[in-house]
């Protein structure tokens, strides 16, 4: 099958509950079924980040595939990276169903999932089976994000163990601090506290003999501005290598039209784009200079909503909601709309285009 096959299949599997389609789809994608982008990417794509190099600067956010299930076959549809997670030290099972809605007529999602994952060992059992870094078989880089359980969580404990687990097999690590869906881990964003796990993970990153994949942050699009400054002084800092921007809202931006819409959980989508993109730009100017990296996410369907992100500040952009809507074919198609955006707006390579409209 190829990915434009399957993301016309997709539709029917719109009439399905939101998570058993999602899951069904995870289980397609284990087993190849939505095929794989084989064209090469445009030149103008490739880019240099976080000392790593990518083929394009498209990746799938977390929250896809929480337990590494099929990183494999969603490397081999196209994107530039992905990033596998969150994960917990145990398994979770996550929050009462539903927790996962479809806002149709916003092709946005609102989740409560409450981080539902296999947990540590078996992520890890996964991840020990994917193809080697930089071949053929592994064409994208794997980000992968930690995060802490709802109960028996020790913050200052968990997230260095994680990170130190995860190191062999990661080209970045992302420490959730801002899901809205565990109680208690959006206060993590705090100064004083964020300090304190960023000190703790950079320590054990230093202590390791192997590899030490860089460090970022995800934060939440919620914040108020006089928040965003400490947050950006911590990771400064301590010496980390960047930060996502950001997760979903709690926020209901409107118009929004579904009738879904006052369910409780965290946005994604279109409507979150907005609010997204102007936390981001307001983080590149904070950050300017100070060897941050920034990833945007949130609200991109599109190559000219990429390349808005990266014109923002972002080096790399993420997806989620639009892949979840329109599947496969979406990888090769913004990839063609960001090549000519960038093209367009006289752009030789991505890092020219980074950040120009933070300045």
């Amino acid at each position: 099958m190829t990915p434009q096959l399957a993301s016309v299949l997709m539709p029917l599997m719109r009439g399905m509950d939101p998570e058993r389609a999602h899951d069904l789809a995870l289980r397609a994608l284990r087993f190849g079924l939505a095929g794989a982008d084989r064209s090469a990417d445009d030149p103008v794509l490739a880019t240099h980040a976080l000392g790593l190099d990518f083929r394009n600067p498209i990746g799938l956010a977390a929250g896809f595939d929480k337990s590494a299930i099929a990183i494999a076959p969603l490397m081999r549809l196209g994107f530039g990276f992905v990033e596998a997670g969150s994960v917990t030290p145990k398994p979770q099972i996550g929050n009462p169903k539903p927790r996962l809605f479809r806002l149709t007529e916003d092709r946005a999602v609102i989740n409560r999932m409450g981080m539902n994952n296999a947990g540590l060992p078996a992520f890890l059992a996964r991840l020990a089976h994917l193809p080697p870094a930089g071949t053929g078989n592994r064409p994208a880089v794997l980000g992968v994000n930690i995060a802490i359980n709802k109960d028996g969580a020790a913050p200052l404990r968990d997230y260095p163990a994680l990170y130190s687990a995860v190191a062999p097999h990661a080209g970045y690590v992302a420490i959730n601090v801002s899901s809205p869906n565990t109680p208690g881990l959006r206060d993590l964003q705090g100064e004083a506290m964020l300090r304190d796990i960023l000190a703790a993970v950079v320590a054990a990153r230093d202590a390791l003999a192997g590899p030490r994949p860089p460090i970022l942050v995800k934060i939440a699009p919620d914040l108020a501005p006089a928040a965003v400054e400490p947050i950006v002084e911590a990771a400064v800092a301590q010496g980390i290598a960047g930060l996502i921007v950001s997760n979903t809202t709690i926020a209901r931006p409107a118009p929004l039209r579904s009738a879904l819409k006052s369910q409780a959980g965290g946005l994604s989508g279109p409507p979150l784009r907005a609010a997204a993109t102007e936390m981001l730009r307001r983080v590149a100017k904070l950050s300017a200079g100070r060897g941050l990296t920034l990833i945007g996410c949130g609200g991109v369907s599109n190559g000219a909503e990429a390349l808005e992100k990266i014109r923002a500040g972002a080096a790399l952009v993420q997806l989620y909601a639009a892949f979840a809507y329109d599947g496969p074919a979406l990888i090769p198609r913004l990839k063609r709309e960001l090549a000519a955006a960038l093209r367009r707006d006289g752009f030789k390579n991505v890092a020219e285009a980074i950040g120009v409209d933070a300045r």
